[in-house]
Order: C-alpha cells, then sequence, then structure tokens
C-alpha cells in the first residue's frame, strides 16, 4: 500500500468537504472510463473552481447506485485567492442537483479522508411485506415480498460484531483484506413501517453491507435459523449473490474521526497488518 499523503505541498491548503449525493445516476463513487460517477463530477467542478487539476481522497468508495448524505474527502488546492468561507456555495453552483456540498473547511494537520476515519455508518431501507412503495421513496427504500420479524434479524446480526474475518460477505479483491470491526448493525422499524438497518464498523469491503443485508432477511423471513449467519461467517462460505441486496436502499450517513491530535496515530493503526488469528 502506498504511503498516504499527510500534509499538502508547500503553497497549497489542504479542505476537508463534506458532501451528498443521490447515487442512483451514477456508477459508484470511483471514476471510469466513460462512466458517469461521483468522484469525476466532484474533481472536474474543484479543477474548474480553483483552476487547478484536483485529485480527491475519499473516506469510502461507494458502489454504483449508492447514495450518501455525509461522505467526506480531501483535497489539496492552491492557496492563493483561496476564499474557503465561500467555497461549498461556488462548488455547488458547477455540480449538478443529484451533488451538493454539506460543508468546506480547512483539514487539520495530518487529515487523511480516508486513513484517518475510526467509522464509516450505513443505514439500509427495506419495505417488506409486499407492500407498495411510495414513488418518491423509489430512490432509497429496497422492497422485499415477506414479512420480516425484527427480533430475527437482530438475533441474527448481533452475531456478526467484532474483530472478524468478513469473506463470507465480501467479494473477492485480489491483495484486499476482509477483516473488520463491525460494532453496530442493528434493525428497528421507523414511524412509517419501513425497516432500517444501521451498520457500523472501522471499514467495509466490497459490497459487504449489502451482503450482510441479504444474509439477515434470509433469517428474519424464517428460511434459515438464526444461527445460519455465523455459521457461514465462521467456515467463511461466500454466500450465495442472489442474496445480495440492491443498492438503491443503501446511504452512507457519516464517517467519524478521532480528535485532532489523535489523527497521526489513527492513520498508523489503520495502516497496520491487520491479524487474521482469532
Amino acid at each position: 500500500m502506498t504511503e498516504p499523503t499527510l500534509n499538502p505541498e508547500s503553497g497549497f491548503c489542504r479542505l476537508k468537504i463534506d458532501l451528498a449525493y443521490d447515487g442512483t445516476n451514477f456508477a459508484g463513487w470511483a471514476k471510469q472510463p466513460d462512466q458517469r460517477t461521483v468522484q469525476e463530477e466532484i474533481e472536474s467542478a474543484i479543477s474548474r473552481l480553483v483552476r487547478n487539476k484536483t485529485d480527491s481522497i475519499v473516506a469510502g468508495r461507494t458502489d454504483a447506485g449508492v447514495h450518501a448524505t455525509h461522505q467526506i474527502i480531501h483535497v489539496d488546492v492552491p492557496e492563493i485567492g483561496l476564499e474557503i468561507e465561500n467555497f461549498g456555495y461556488l462548488l455547488n453552483r458547477f455540480l449538478a442537483a443529484d451533488i451538493r456540498i454539506n460543508s468546506v473547511v480547512e483539514a487539520p494537520p495530518n487529515f487523511h479522508a480516508r486513513f484517518s476515519a475510526v467509522n464509516r455508518q450505513y443505514i439500509y431501507k427495506i419495505l417488506d411485506g409486499g407492500l407498495q412503495l411510495p414513488p418518491l421513496q423509489r430512490f432509497d427504500v429496497a422492497t422485499w415480498f415477506r414479512p420480516l420479524e425484527v427480533e430475527a434479524l437482530n438475533l441474527a446480526s448481533a452475531q456478526m460484531l467484532g474483530y472478524r474475518d468478513f469473506a463470507a460477505f465480501c467479494k473477492f479483491r485480489e491483495g484486499s483484506t476482509t477483516i473488520r470491526t463491525l460494532t453496530k448493525f442493528q434493525w428497528h422499524r421507523d414511524q412509517s413501517g419501513y425497516l432500517i438497518a444501521e451498520v457500523v464498523a472501522d471499514a467495509f469491503c466490497y459490497s459487504m453491507v449489502r451482503n450482510l443485508v441479504g444474509a439477515a432477511v434470509c433469517v428474519g423471513e424464517g428460511r434459515y435459523p438464526k444461527e445460519w449467519m455465523a455459521q457461514m461467517l465462521e467456515n467463511k462460505v461466500r454466500i450465495s449473490d442472489s442474496y445480495v441486496f440492491p443498492s438503491r436502499g443503501l446511504t452512507l450517513t457519516s464517517v467519524d474521526y478521532p480528535p485532532n491530535e489523535e489523527l497521526l496515530g489513527r492513520i498508523s493503526l489503520t495502516l497496520g497488518k491487520r491479524d487474521a488469528d482469532f
């Protein structure tokens, strides 16, 4: 893994940008040839505003169709003529309506959007029982034709918590670890009757949340006993792709960082080798 650049070069300023986007019409965060991506549009808008080619570092890449209410990136931009207080407002004028800048601040020393992060928090929304989804909710809610039991969902999901190898719930990527610390995986119904899964971890593997949600749903509808997810996790048996839930129900809601004085230590911890011996 390439060592991260901890601070901007002389004459540049590092900005911490909080942004939101509707992922419906994006092929994910990361730039791809001939595809509309969030990264491409954000970097193009910033480069146009500062009149200098700009690369961004994101807290966590989201897949095609996944949304965000508080994604975090950092960019290093020239200090000359920089007006941070107006940066977000001006940037929003360049961006399409499905991307909005929430805030822009000068990043503290040793801040790195990806490697400084302590936790990423997601929610997944489901309308179960074969109910009809109102048209205005179709972008960020998935549907399921069978009724789901909240208690069963929570019993199965609680077994996933902790420092574990989530190989059974991640799509394989060469050179990537599947060891993560999952600190929250909890379900409840909101006032409208939608099922909400809250999922928090130090980081996530590719498709990990949608894999976990799909497996939990198998238990929540009574197809498998609550022990099934734990057995899959323990045996590292990759669950079927048919269980993976659609991206539209998934939203990144926040990224947590430690106090400024602990940023450097957090980077060292993140870059450290994850031990597979449990």
